[in-house]
């Protein structure tokens, strides 16, 4: 137990884990984006190295599983962009107990396509990609971590879950 005085008091007492709560809804924005721009740093990394490395006799950008890879890339990313802002908008105008199934979906969505994003990016640099040379491997195990840092995957899944069996009519 801690002893706080009135004077010092944030909210009413008993009202501290509110308050932490009411803050971590920005903090989880953050996060997806910071996912989002590792994940564009990804893909540029993708798209350069397509451009410059040759296999078979041909630019890696020229093989289909790469221009594969390079595609579906951007729409993870731009699926998961339009989450995260649609999630801060509800935060914004609704509060964050209305975006909290939207904030709980990016928590899940955003670092997985960043580490999806990523995993591309490093499978066409091939050993480059896995090597401290590149920033590649720091920023999956950065990311990897996230996942795990803020919840696991399958506690945010369950939540959603239940807020859409909680709305559906059976």
């Amino acid at each position: 137990n801690v002893r706080v005085s009135r004077a010092n008091l944030l909210h009413e007492e008993g009202g501290g884990f509110a308050m932490a709560q009411a803050r971590l809804g920005p903090g989880r924005i953050h996060h997806c984006m910071r996912s989002i721009g590792v994940a564009e740093r990804a893909l540029a990394a993708l798209c350069a190295r397509a451009k410059t490395r040759r296999a078979f006799g041909q630019l890696l950008a020229r093989h289909g599983a790469t221009e594969q890879a390079i595609a579906w890339s951007r729409v993870e990313l731009e699926q998961v962009r339009l989450l995260t802002l649609k999630a801060a908008y509800m935060m914004d105008t609704l509060g964050n107990r209305a975006a909290m199934q939207e904030i709980a979906m990016i928590k899940v969505a955003a670092p997985r396509m960043a580490l999806a994003v990523l995993d591309r990016a490093i499978q066409v640099h091939g050993g480059a990609g896995v090597c401290q040379d590149h920033v590649l491997a720091h920023a999956w195990a950065s990311l990897r971590t996230l996942r795990l840092a803020d919840g696991p995957d399958e506690v945010h899944c369950r939540t959603i879950a239940r807020w859409e069996l909680m709305k559906s009519k059976l």
